[in-house]
């Protein structure tokens, strides 16, 4: 996957077919914290979303950067990915949420 990182917009983005997805993310305290992620229904299923949380979490342990996770996809994310060492948001809100 052609995962390219958009500093200036803070995400990083993909085109598949036509249609655009991405990971948005602030930092904050250290750490990279996705606030959402978004992937259009006509390209799920793909393991993109999953690319783009990795990718973007590798970029931040790259520069000392803590993962954080607010977007409810990003948290399981880290859930299946200890090894990450990251941590919940204290914006993250239980359930299918994000901070759009």
């Amino acid at each position: 996957m052609d995962i390219k990182h958009n500093a200036g917009q803070r995400r990083f983005e993909i085109e598949v077919d036509g249609y655009k997805a991405h990971v948005a993310y602030s930092i904050h305290d250290n750490g990279l914290d996705i606030r959402h992620t978004i992937v259009p229904s006509e390209i799920g299923g793909r393991g993109i979303a999953s690319a783009l949380v990795k990718a973007a979490y590798d970029f931040a342990l790259e520069n000392a950067l803590k993962p954080i996770a607010t977007c409810s996809y990003a948290v399981i994310w880290l859930q299946r990915h200890p090894e990450y060492q990251g941590e919940i948001s204290k914006d993250y809100c239980e359930g299918n949420s994000c901070a759009l």
